[in-house]
């Protein structure tokens, strides 16, 4: 077959399009370039897509003997990525934008572009399976749970599950490591990236009022009670304790966490811990990668990468999906996704659109 690698620059892509070199695939490599101003990114260990990490991925190209390109689409991540961000946490929500760069970008502008380009597929370093199952390939946990990026990959829909690899899935980190330094590869030692890779300092709260500006507003108790103010409700995300700057202590000094955000009026409520606890979850703009359930099925859902996955029963009508938790849990925001798992399979994906508590 004829393969897309896409070469972060790292070490995971790196023996990911090495090992499809070795299954016999005529493999080209391509790094994208996702930034109109790369050289403001981040360097190093704390980011993705920048200058010295095309670089990186260069080398790596030409160690394998295979073409190497470098795509600018730095203005669909703008359009898909970045102001997707700004424009979710502007209206009260909580986006992840690495599942939206695999829904927009790597799994639909890369994939699309190289099909059209007469390539068959593409494959990443994402540590997920691929596995041939009943109903034609089904996307399955990594090996290495520790790793596992199934969650960022439930976006995925079956026709681009189909045009996919994911060859690190079997496969233990420090063992791809090795398989790195004995391949001579530059990178193998290379660190991780990390944390949202357009905001240069890690500082999401700041980026976000560079952003949108200051919008005062006020923080009230859950009872009503102003007990703070705060320079935009964009800034907040339920579930939040630190950085709140409440003026107004409660009389059993409870700590006090972000129970909701209300855009409409600019206002952020607090409130204590046990009024986090939700276990009812509405979810739309659903993505199934193999056939989505019917009826209500008992799944997994996972609410935030490497994070829990929770006994539920889930139901699903086109495109919205309902999912009743086994037992409340805390800090499930608007705007973040949940994955949905049967076993190690993952049968699909949802935006959360609102959370409620069923009667006790």
């Amino acid at each position: 077959m004829r393969v897309v690698a896409a070469m972060s620059g790292g070490v995971d892509s790196a023996v990911a399009a090495s090992r499809m070199l070795e299954a016999g695939h005529e493999v080209v490599g391509v790094h994208l370039a996702l930034s109109q101003s790369a050289a403001t990114l981040r360097e190093s260990a704390r980011g993705c897509c920048t200058i010295e990490d095309a670089g990186d991925a260069r080398r790596v190209a030409d160690k394998l003997g295979i073409p190497f390109y470098v795509w600018d689409m730095a203005e669909r991540f703008k359009a898909d990525v970045v102001e997707d961000f700004v424009a979710e946490y502007e209206a009260g929500r909580t986006p992840n934008p690495c599942l939206r760069c695999n829904e927009k970008i790597k799994f639909a502008a890369l994939l699309d572009k190289a099909l059209a380009l007469g390539f068959d597929a593409v494959a990443t370093g994402h540590y997920a399976q691929i596995v041939e199952g009943p109903n034609g390939r089904e996307l399955h946990r990594a090996v290495d749970m520790a790793k596992d990026q199934s969650y960022v990959l439930g976006v995925l829909d079956a026709d681009q599950l189909a045009h996919s690899f994911f060859p690190l899935g079997d496969t233990t980190k420090p063992q791809i490591r090795e398989e790195a330094a004995s391949k001579g590869f530059y990178v193998a030692n290379k660190p991780d990236s990390h944390d949202i890779c357009f905001i240069a300092d890690g500082d999401t709260q700041g980026y976000l009022a560079k952003r949108l500006g200051k919008q005062p507003g006020d923080i009230v108790d859950s009872d009503g009670e102003v007990v703070g103010r705060h320079e935009g409700a964009y800034g907040f995300t339920v579930g939040q304790r630190r950085g709140l700057g409440l003026k107004v202590p409660r009389e059993d000094h409870a700590k006090r966490y972000v129970v909701d955000v209300q855009p409409k009026t600019n206002t952020v409520v607090v409130g204590t811990a046990d009024l986090l606890g939700v276990d009812v979850i509405e979810a739309e703009h659903a993505r199934w990668p193999g056939p989505p359930p019917t009826g209500e099925v008992r799944l997994g859902a996972q609410l935030r990468a490497h994070g829990e996955e929770f006994p539920a029963w889930v139901s699903a009508d086109g495109e919205r999906v309902t999912v009743r938790l086994d037992e409340r849990t805390r800090g499930v925001a608007p705007g973040q996704s949940v994955v949905l798992y049967e076993g190690t399979r993952v049968v699909g994906s949802a935006t959360i659109t609102a959370t409620s508590r069923a009667p006790r």
